[in-house]
């Protein structure tokens, strides 16, 4: 008998990748997708807790969708909230049959309905040991795929249609350190498949992402992948990160910053910041500060700290939260006037884009060769390379003119 099947993602791409690999998993012949929770026969929602305001929606949402209905849940909740999962018609995937997934299921799931897949997930888990991070709680230890197997995946994807493949972990540089292979060997086996279509490569951690510099930076320069590099730093003072365990220093984010730039003059860098971490001082504000004018990030996500259950860091001392909002508002303004800067410099440049999505009525949205948005304001197919002139910018993305229908 067919069904209805409703999906809702949070977090990460990678928690969104998972969510609707899993759903392509369980569709049968006949199951359809619904945009409405009410009208479905069974409800996927794929879960985050990176911090407790997240955990806390995450719950609510669970009561929601199992009030209408049979509901499954997947993602970082299981392993952090199992036992407050106790509603009537709910069904929890834990970490161990979820990782399970990691060890071969995954492999041969066919691609039903590429429209809910955010991405390919490429390893679960990380190869760290931040004394703040849950989800390091909730996906345990580095679990990679068979490149093949992940190729496989993207070569069905890109048969139904879809030429966006983001391949997305916690940390894709930590790719393949379990199997005897490295993220630069899969980009090049990814790239070499037959077919037109755009690569984005995921978040990666500065540590492994070192590591792997000079061959990451190569097959880089490949036409297939994005230059769109997602490095989080968290903090610009050496003290807080030793503090949160990250296992690398400043300086080796600024190395990976520098021969980035210089490889790609145009790319875009995006990093994240957290704000109010115990032990953070006006020092280490300050630092954070200079680290953000010296590497000029196109993107900064903003996070306040959230004092996880199951980490080393749950029970320690916040700084006042004057302060934590003092110092957030400085770090927006600061990415606001870095990312004003960025973008006018393209105003009057032409351009070549690739149409992702659709936007708001009338227009569509194309990414340029390192993930800039570009809105432009005509009907144009999905998936269309297109010329532009760059005529202003809006807060977060260029607007753009078609030169030639």
């Amino acid at each position: 008998m067919s069904r209805k099947i409703y999906v809702e993602s949070y977090g990460c791409t990678q928690e969104k990748s998972e969510t609707g690999l899993y759903v392509n998993k369980i569709m049968g012949d006949g199951d359809k997708i619904t945009q409405d929770p009410e009208d479905a026969d069974l409800r996927v929602i794929g879960t985050c807790v990176v911090i407790k305001k997240t955990e806390n929606k995450m719950l609510e949402r669970i009561g929601y969708l199992s009030e209408l209905g049979q509901t499954t849940v997947i993602g970082c909740l299981p392993p952090i909230s199992s036992g407050t999962l106790i509603e009537k018609n709910v069904n929890v995937i834990s970490q161990s049959e979820f990782r399970s997934l990691y060890r071969g299921d995954m492999d041969d799931i066919e691609i039903k309905e590429p429209s809910i897949l955010d991405g390919v997930p490429i390893n679960q888990g990380c190869t760290g040991n931040c004394n703040f991070c849950i989800s390091r709680v909730a996906r345990g230890k580095l679990l990679s795929r068979v490149p093949d197997k992940i190729c496989n995946q993207i070569g069905m994807i890109l048969e139904r249609g879809k030429r966006e493949i983001r391949i997305s972990s916690l940390d894709t540089a930590a790719y393949g350190k379990d199997i005897g292979i490295r993220l630069p060997d899969l980009i090049k086996k990814i790239t070499s498949i037959d077919s037109f279509f755009k690569l984005r490569v995921g978040m990666m951690e500065p540590k492994n992402t070192e590591e792997i510099l000079n061959d990451l930076i190569r097959e880089y320069r490949n036409e297939k992948v994005f230059k769109f590099l997602h490095l989080p730093v968290q903090d610009g003072d050496d003290r807080i990160l030793e503090l949160m365990n990250r296992e690398y220093s400043v300086s080796s984010y600024y190395n990976i910053n520098e021969k980035f730039r210089n490889a790609f003059k145009n790319g875009v860098f995006s990093t994240d910041i957290i704000v109010g971490y115990p032990g953070s001082d006006e020092e280490s504000f300050q630092k954070t500060c200079e680290l953000l004018y010296k590497s000029r990030p196109d993107i900064v996500n903003i996070t306040t700290f959230s004092p996880r259950q199951y980490t080393r860091d749950f029970n320690k001392k916040m700084p006042q939260s004057n302060l934590i909002k003092k110092w957030s508002a400085e770090y927006t303004r600061i990415h606001k006037e870095i990312l004003n800067e960025n973008q006018s410099r393209f105003v009057e440049r032409e351009i070549s884009i690739f149409i992702t999505e659709q936007g708001k009525t009338g227009t569509v949205i194309g990414r340029d060769e390192s993930y800039r948005p570009v809105v432009v304001k005509n009907e144009i197919p999905l998936y269309s390379k297109v010329d532009v002139e760059i005529v202003e910018t809006g807060p977060t993305y260029l607007i753009g003119k078609q030169l030639r229908a």
